[in-house]
């Protein structure tokens, strides 16, 4: 069974400085659930149907506005529908004004209420990512994450075999650190992953006849970054003699992760493979390909082959014979 993610009200409060409006209310057990949000305009129409309590309800000048040309009656009917449906917090943008009746159907129904001055749409744009970055869904993956040339590249392989000494290295060269053997990956949007580290290890690392290290404080504020976006994962495995590993890069291969797939590529590791400098090209090589240029691609052309045609052995053994 999926976790459910949530959000304290108090902490978007805090985050946002929002004005109570019903002071009386304890928001302290309210957690936000739904990283969606909403402008009530057909609930104030009285249409109802697939209203969602769960979803912070935003009024602006629109809402507002047309709320004052509703006859008394009317209006009391639509406020008293609303808050009975128990909407999880209302809140107000560009610290306009509302009428006494809007405050008393809160306070009767025990519906937190706030407001900012922020303009509507400004807002709803800066709680929306903040929600949906809180409320992505995660999972939790053992491995290094780095930035290497604007590249966010999660370095996974099993125990052992060097993921954080190449990130050290990786550091030294001016790259930075994310996380290091445990990261967490959120789904941020539907084409999105993000990757941070836990807050209780990050920015210390574990290299192995030394022992932890806090990169931060040995290579200073420039060596690390809170999160990146993960563009290519990168696998590390000792080199297997039987094994036939890519030496072309046609084929795009991708890893899986929380229904996105992500670029990824296998680096075979043995004596004499500086994995830094390996990793810094593979990192520069996705770059070009998002940006329409693959260089085996061109090779083939220049050599008379198309892109879909089978790299057989034969015609490895002649570009072998070629370099």
């Amino acid at each position: 069974m999926s976790e459910t993610l949530s959000v304290s009200l108090q902490s978007i409060i805090d985050k946002f400085n929002l004005e109570s409006l019903n002071d009386k209310l304890d928001v302290s057990k309210i957690f936000i659930t739904d990283s969606e949000i909403n402008r009530p305009g057909l609930q104030l129409a009285n249409y109802f149907e697939y209203f969602d309590s769960h979803r912070i309800q935003i009024f602006g000048l629109s809402e507002i506005s047309f709320m004052k040309t509703l006859g008394e009656k009317e209006k009391d009917e639509v406020l008293t529908k609303f808050f009975g449906l128990s909407p999880i917090a209302v809140i107000i943008t560009r610290g306009l004004e509302v009428e006494d009746l809007f405050i008393q159907k809160a306070k009767f129904f025990n519906i937190p209420i706030f407001r900012t001055p922020y303009m509507t749409s400004a807002f709803m744009a800066e709680l929306n990512a903040d929600l949906s970055l809180q409320l992505a869904p995660r999972i939790t993956r053992h491995g290094v994450l780095v930035e290497v040339y604007g590249e966010g590249i999660l370095i996974l392989g099993e125990s052992g075999v060097g993921k954080s000494e190449t990130a050290i290295e990786l550091v030294k060269r001016g790259h930075r650190l994310i996380a290091d053997d445990a990261v967490e990956i959120r789904r941020v949007s539907s084409k999105t992953l993000v990757g941070t580290a836990p807050e209780n290890i990050r920015h210390f690392v574990e290299l192995r006849g030394i022992g932890i290290i806090n990169v931060r404080r040995i290579f200073g504020m420039g060596a690390v970054k809170l999160t990146e976006k993960i563009d290519m994962i990168i696998n590390l495995e000792q080199w297997d003699p039987g094994k036939i590993y890519d030496r072309m890069g046609l084929d795009n291969e991708t890893t899986e992760l929380l229904g996105i797939n992500i670029t990824s590529t296998t680096i075979p590791i043995k004596p004499g493979r500086n994995l830094a400098i390996i990793i810094e090209v593979a990192a520069m090589n996705n770059r070009q390909k998002k940006m329409g240029y693959n260089a085996a691609q061109e090779l083939l052309h220049k050599l008379g082959m198309s892109a879909d045609e089978e790299i057989d052995q034969t015609t490895q053994d002649e570009w072998d014979a070629f370099k």
